[in-house]
Protein backbone atom coordinates (compact mmCIF):
# COMPACT_ATOMS: atom_id res chain seq x y z
CA UNK A 1 0.00 0.00 0.00
CA UNK A 2 1.35 3.29 -0.84
CA UNK A 3 0.44 6.78 0.73
CA UNK A 4 0.99 8.44 -3.00
CA UNK A 5 1.29 7.21 -6.75
CA UNK A 6 1.95 9.64 -9.34
CA UNK A 7 0.82 8.61 -13.29
CA UNK A 8 2.96 10.80 -15.30
CA UNK A 9 6.52 11.64 -15.43
CA UNK A 10 6.59 15.07 -16.80
CA UNK A 11 7.67 18.16 -15.35
CA UNK A 12 4.80 17.82 -13.13
CA UNK A 13 5.15 14.20 -12.09
CA UNK A 14 8.68 15.22 -11.27
CA UNK A 15 8.05 17.60 -9.51
CA UNK A 16 5.44 16.07 -7.60
CA UNK A 17 7.80 13.13 -7.17
CA UNK A 18 10.94 15.35 -5.43
CA UNK A 19 8.45 16.61 -2.77
CA UNK A 20 6.97 14.08 -2.20
CA UNK A 21 10.38 12.00 -1.65
CA UNK A 22 11.22 14.98 0.56
CA UNK A 23 8.02 14.81 2.96
CA UNK A 24 8.79 10.73 3.29
CA UNK A 25 5.67 9.59 1.62
CA UNK A 26 6.08 5.81 0.38
CA UNK A 27 5.66 6.53 -2.89
CA UNK A 28 5.96 5.85 -6.78
CA UNK A 29 5.52 7.02 -10.54
CA UNK A 30 4.29 5.12 -12.98
CA UNK A 31 5.34 5.95 -16.00
CA UNK A 32 4.15 5.16 -20.07
CA UNK A 33 6.94 6.43 -22.00
CA UNK A 34 10.43 4.72 -21.98
CA UNK A 35 11.98 8.59 -20.90
CA UNK A 36 10.70 10.95 -18.74
CA UNK A 37 9.97 15.00 -19.18
CA UNK A 38 6.97 14.49 -21.13
CA UNK A 39 6.54 17.07 -23.77
CA UNK A 40 9.75 18.71 -23.12
CA UNK A 41 11.65 15.77 -24.72
CA UNK A 42 10.83 16.83 -28.09
CA UNK A 43 11.36 20.52 -27.62
CA UNK A 44 14.68 21.69 -29.16
CA UNK A 45 15.54 25.09 -26.98
CA UNK A 46 13.83 26.15 -23.88
CA UNK A 47 14.72 29.82 -23.11
CA UNK A 48 11.69 30.66 -20.27
CA UNK A 49 12.12 28.80 -17.44
CA UNK A 50 14.13 30.84 -14.89
CA UNK A 51 17.96 30.23 -14.53
CA UNK A 52 18.34 28.12 -17.43
CA UNK A 53 18.26 29.91 -20.62
CA UNK A 54 18.44 28.20 -23.53
CA UNK A 55 18.92 24.61 -22.32
CA UNK A 56 18.04 21.65 -24.54
CA UNK A 57 14.47 19.88 -24.14
CA UNK A 58 15.87 17.02 -23.56
CA UNK A 59 18.51 18.01 -21.06
CA UNK A 60 15.98 19.55 -18.70
CA UNK A 61 14.03 16.70 -19.23
CA UNK A 62 16.95 14.52 -17.68
CA UNK A 63 18.40 17.00 -15.20
CA UNK A 64 14.78 16.97 -13.46
CA UNK A 65 14.76 12.77 -13.63
CA UNK A 66 18.28 12.93 -12.09
CA UNK A 67 16.92 15.44 -9.27
CA UNK A 68 14.05 12.51 -8.37
CA UNK A 69 17.01 9.88 -8.93
CA UNK A 70 19.18 11.25 -6.72
CA UNK A 71 16.18 11.14 -3.91
CA UNK A 72 15.52 7.57 -4.53
CA UNK A 73 12.24 8.26 -5.89
CA UNK A 74 10.81 4.81 -7.51
CA UNK A 75 10.02 4.57 -10.89
CA UNK A 76 7.49 1.59 -12.60
CA UNK A 77 7.28 2.09 -16.70
CA UNK A 78 3.77 0.93 -17.90
CA UNK A 79 0.84 2.00 -18.68
CA UNK A 80 -2.36 2.47 -16.81
CA UNK A 81 -5.16 0.83 -17.99
CA UNK A 82 -7.61 1.86 -15.11
CA UNK A 83 -8.26 3.78 -11.64
CA UNK A 84 -10.82 1.97 -9.26
CA UNK A 85 -11.97 3.28 -5.74
CA UNK A 86 -11.82 0.55 -3.30
CA UNK A 87 -12.53 2.13 -0.19
CA UNK A 88 -14.11 5.48 -0.26
CA UNK A 89 -12.36 6.03 3.18
CA UNK A 90 -13.57 7.98 6.11
CA UNK A 91 -12.93 11.07 8.72
CA UNK A 92 -10.17 9.42 10.10
CA UNK A 93 -9.61 6.61 7.39
CA UNK A 94 -7.96 7.48 4.01
CA UNK A 95 -9.06 6.01 1.00
CA UNK A 96 -8.25 3.33 -0.87
CA UNK A 97 -7.83 2.97 -4.79
CA UNK A 98 -6.40 0.28 -6.94
CA UNK A 99 -4.52 1.28 -10.00
CA UNK A 100 -4.05 -1.25 -12.59
CA UNK A 101 -1.80 -1.23 -15.66
CA UNK A 102 -0.66 -3.75 -18.22
CA UNK A 103 1.35 -5.16 -16.24
CA UNK A 104 -0.01 -5.49 -12.74
CA UNK A 105 -1.78 -3.77 -9.90
CA UNK A 106 -1.26 -0.79 -7.26
CA UNK A 107 -2.83 0.01 -3.99
CA UNK A 108 -2.63 3.64 -2.99
CA UNK A 109 -4.15 5.95 -0.54
CA UNK A 110 -3.66 9.37 -2.70
CA UNK A 111 -3.13 9.53 -6.66
CA UNK A 112 -1.69 12.65 -8.56
CA UNK A 113 -2.64 12.66 -11.94
CA UNK A 114 -0.26 14.17 -14.01
CA UNK A 115 -0.73 12.55 -17.35
CA UNK A 116 -1.19 15.78 -19.13
CA UNK A 117 -2.44 17.40 -22.50
CA UNK A 118 -1.61 16.41 -26.27
CA UNK A 119 -1.47 19.04 -29.26
CA UNK A 120 -3.83 18.54 -31.86
CA UNK A 121 -1.62 17.44 -34.77
CA UNK A 122 -1.99 17.98 -38.23
CA UNK A 123 -0.98 14.16 -39.29
CA UNK A 124 1.16 15.56 -42.64
CA UNK A 125 4.83 14.53 -43.75
CA UNK A 126 7.83 16.09 -42.41
CA UNK A 127 5.46 17.20 -39.17
CA UNK A 128 6.92 14.80 -36.96
CA UNK A 129 10.36 14.91 -38.71
CA UNK A 130 10.88 19.07 -38.01
CA UNK A 131 9.00 18.85 -34.33
CA UNK A 132 11.57 21.28 -32.31
CA UNK A 133 13.23 22.21 -35.36
CA UNK A 134 10.72 24.77 -36.91
CA UNK A 135 7.33 23.16 -36.24
CA UNK A 136 6.06 24.25 -32.62
CA UNK A 137 2.82 24.12 -30.86
CA UNK A 138 3.56 26.56 -28.59
CA UNK A 139 4.07 30.54 -29.73
CA UNK A 140 5.08 31.96 -26.33
CA UNK A 141 7.41 28.85 -25.84
CA UNK A 142 8.94 29.19 -29.45
CA UNK A 143 8.45 32.42 -30.85
CA UNK A 144 11.62 34.08 -29.75
CA UNK A 145 13.69 31.56 -31.72
CA UNK A 146 12.55 33.05 -34.93
CA UNK A 147 12.93 37.22 -34.18
CA UNK A 148 13.30 38.65 -37.61
CA UNK A 149 12.20 35.57 -39.58
CA UNK A 150 9.10 34.50 -41.45
CA UNK A 151 6.32 32.35 -39.50
CA UNK A 152 3.38 30.59 -40.01
CA UNK A 153 0.21 30.17 -38.30
CA UNK A 154 -1.77 27.44 -38.92
CA UNK A 155 -5.36 27.96 -37.85
CA UNK A 156 -7.95 30.03 -37.31
CA UNK A 157 -9.62 30.25 -33.50
CA UNK A 158 -8.28 32.36 -30.32
CA UNK A 159 -4.99 30.36 -29.70
CA UNK A 160 -4.39 30.33 -33.64
CA UNK A 161 -4.80 34.50 -33.84
CA UNK A 162 -3.38 35.07 -30.63
CA UNK A 163 -0.04 33.31 -31.57
CA UNK A 164 0.11 34.74 -34.69
CA UNK A 165 -0.52 38.23 -33.21
CA UNK A 166 2.38 37.38 -30.69
CA UNK A 167 4.45 36.47 -33.12
CA UNK A 168 4.05 39.71 -35.29
CA UNK A 169 5.73 41.08 -32.48
CA UNK A 170 9.13 39.94 -33.54
CA UNK A 171 8.99 37.90 -37.13
CA UNK A 172 9.15 40.08 -40.53
CA UNK A 173 6.45 38.23 -41.73
CA UNK A 174 3.25 36.14 -40.14
CA UNK A 175 1.60 34.19 -42.19
CA UNK A 176 -2.25 32.73 -40.98
CA UNK A 177 -3.03 29.56 -43.26
CA UNK A 178 -6.66 29.06 -42.15
CA UNK A 179 -9.28 26.55 -43.84
CA UNK A 180 -12.25 28.31 -44.23
CA UNK A 181 -13.20 31.93 -45.31
CA UNK A 182 -13.48 33.91 -41.99
CA UNK A 183 -11.95 32.82 -38.76
CA UNK A 184 -13.39 31.46 -35.69
CA UNK A 185 -12.18 33.63 -33.29
CA UNK A 186 -13.06 36.70 -30.92
CA UNK A 187 -13.65 39.83 -33.14
CA UNK A 188 -11.49 41.52 -31.28
CA UNK A 189 -8.70 39.52 -31.66
CA UNK A 190 -9.69 39.71 -35.52
CA UNK A 191 -9.95 43.66 -35.03
CA UNK A 192 -5.91 43.57 -34.01
CA UNK A 193 -4.68 40.63 -36.12
CA UNK A 194 -5.92 42.77 -39.59
CA UNK A 195 -4.83 45.56 -38.17
CA UNK A 196 -0.78 44.55 -38.10
CA UNK A 197 0.93 44.84 -41.31
CA UNK A 198 3.36 42.34 -41.25
CA UNK A 199 0.21 39.58 -40.79
CA UNK A 200 -1.31 38.27 -43.98
CA UNK A 201 -4.07 35.43 -44.28
CA UNK A 202 -4.22 32.76 -46.58
CA UNK A 203 -7.74 31.54 -46.56
CA UNK A 204 -9.36 28.31 -47.52
CA UNK A 205 -6.19 27.06 -47.47
CA UNK A 206 -4.57 23.54 -45.53
CA UNK A 207 -1.22 22.76 -45.02
CA UNK A 208 -0.27 19.35 -46.74
CA UNK A 209 3.69 18.92 -46.03
CA UNK A 210 6.61 19.99 -44.30
CA UNK A 211 10.18 20.34 -45.76
CA UNK A 212 13.74 21.51 -44.98
CA UNK A 213 17.22 20.62 -44.68
CA UNK A 214 17.57 19.89 -40.91
CA UNK A 215 15.40 22.60 -39.56
CA UNK A 216 12.05 23.93 -41.46
CA UNK A 217 12.42 25.45 -45.14
CA UNK A 218 9.25 25.79 -46.36
CA UNK A 219 5.72 24.06 -46.36
CA UNK A 220 3.07 23.11 -49.16
CA UNK A 221 -0.53 24.37 -48.72
CA UNK A 222 -3.80 23.68 -50.35
CA UNK A 223 -6.82 25.54 -51.62
CA UNK A 224 -9.34 23.74 -50.64
CA UNK A 225 -11.68 25.13 -53.27
CA UNK A 226 -9.66 25.10 -56.24
CA UNK A 227 -7.22 22.05 -55.14
CA UNK A 228 -3.82 24.58 -56.38
CA UNK A 229 -0.98 23.60 -54.34
CA UNK A 230 2.18 25.98 -53.99
CA UNK A 231 4.78 26.12 -51.86
CA UNK A 232 5.49 28.96 -49.26
CA UNK A 233 9.11 29.82 -47.81
CA UNK A 234 8.76 29.79 -44.07
CA UNK A 235 11.48 29.34 -41.08
CA UNK A 236 8.77 27.86 -38.95
CA UNK A 237 4.98 26.62 -38.49
CA UNK A 238 3.19 26.73 -35.52
CA UNK A 239 0.36 24.43 -35.14
CA UNK A 240 -2.88 25.79 -33.62
CA UNK A 241 -5.30 23.70 -34.06
CA UNK A 242 -6.20 22.66 -30.58
CA UNK A 243 -5.55 20.59 -27.79
CA UNK A 244 -6.43 17.62 -25.59
CA UNK A 245 -5.70 16.56 -22.19
CA UNK A 246 -4.68 12.59 -21.55
CA UNK A 247 -7.83 12.09 -18.94
CA UNK A 248 -9.67 9.62 -20.70
CA UNK A 249 -9.17 7.12 -18.18
CA UNK A 250 -10.13 8.47 -15.17
CA UNK A 251 -13.58 9.86 -16.25
CA UNK A 252 -16.55 9.77 -14.33
CA UNK A 253 -14.15 9.28 -11.21
CA UNK A 254 -13.01 13.20 -11.29
CA UNK A 255 -14.90 15.85 -12.75
CA UNK A 256 -13.67 17.20 -15.57
CA UNK A 257 -15.03 19.90 -18.01
CA UNK A 258 -16.40 20.11 -21.32
CA UNK A 259 -12.54 19.28 -22.83
CA UNK A 260 -11.73 16.80 -20.70
CA UNK A 261 -9.26 18.83 -17.98
CA UNK A 262 -9.68 18.04 -14.50
CA UNK A 263 -11.40 20.61 -13.02
CA UNK A 264 -9.19 21.56 -9.68
CA UNK A 265 -7.87 24.36 -7.99
CA UNK A 266 -3.91 25.77 -7.39
CA UNK A 267 -3.94 23.01 -4.67
CA UNK A 268 -4.63 19.84 -7.32
CA UNK A 269 -7.51 18.79 -4.58
CA UNK A 270 -9.95 17.12 -7.63
CA UNK A 271 -13.67 16.25 -6.78
CA UNK A 272 -12.55 12.76 -5.64
CA UNK A 273 -11.06 13.45 -1.88
CA UNK A 274 -7.85 11.45 -2.14
CA UNK A 275 -6.92 12.07 -6.45
CA UNK A 276 -4.85 15.14 -6.80
CA UNK A 277 -4.36 16.74 -10.17
CA UNK A 278 -0.80 18.51 -11.55
CA UNK A 279 0.25 19.88 -15.20
CA UNK A 280 -1.55 20.30 -18.34
CA UNK A 281 -4.40 17.98 -17.54
CA UNK A 282 -5.73 20.46 -14.81
CA UNK A 283 -8.08 23.06 -15.93
CA UNK A 284 -6.05 26.27 -16.27
CA UNK A 285 -5.41 29.26 -18.28
CA UNK A 286 -1.48 29.32 -18.64
CA UNK A 287 0.45 25.71 -19.92
CA UNK A 288 3.83 25.72 -18.89
CA UNK A 289 6.71 23.89 -17.66
CA UNK A 290 6.96 26.39 -14.70
CA UNK A 291 2.98 26.27 -13.64
CA UNK A 292 3.48 22.13 -14.22
CA UNK A 293 6.41 22.12 -11.97
CA UNK A 294 4.41 24.23 -9.50
CA UNK A 295 1.42 22.25 -9.76
CA UNK A 296 3.47 19.10 -8.72
CA UNK A 297 4.40 20.99 -5.60
CA UNK A 298 1.29 22.34 -4.62
CA UNK A 299 -0.26 18.57 -5.37
CA UNK A 300 1.85 17.28 -2.57
CA UNK A 301 1.14 19.77 0.20
CA UNK A 302 -2.42 19.11 -0.33
CA UNK A 303 -1.90 15.73 -0.06
CA UNK A 304 0.55 15.73 2.92
CA UNK A 305 -2.54 18.24 5.10
CA UNK A 306 -4.91 15.72 3.77
CA UNK A 307 -3.02 12.35 4.87
CA UNK A 308 -2.06 14.04 8.51
CA UNK A 309 -6.15 14.63 8.90
CA UNK A 310 -6.72 10.48 7.99
CA UNK A 311 -4.37 9.29 11.05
Amino acid sequence: MYDLIIIGSGPAGLSASVYAKRAGLNMLVIEKKPVSGGQIVDTYEVDNYLGLPGINGFDMAMKFREHADKLGVEFVNDSVTGVTIVDKGSETKAPTYKITTENGEYETKTIILATGAEHNKLGIPGEEEFTGKGVSYCATCDGAFFRGKTAVVNGGGDVAVEDAIFLARGCSKVYLVHRRDELRATKVLQDELFGLPNVEVIWDSVVKKVSGEGTVKNITIQNVKTGEEKELDTSALFVAVGIHPLTDIFAGIVNCDDKGYVIAGEDGQSSEPGIFVAGDSRKKRLRQIVTAVADGANAVTSIQDFLVGKK
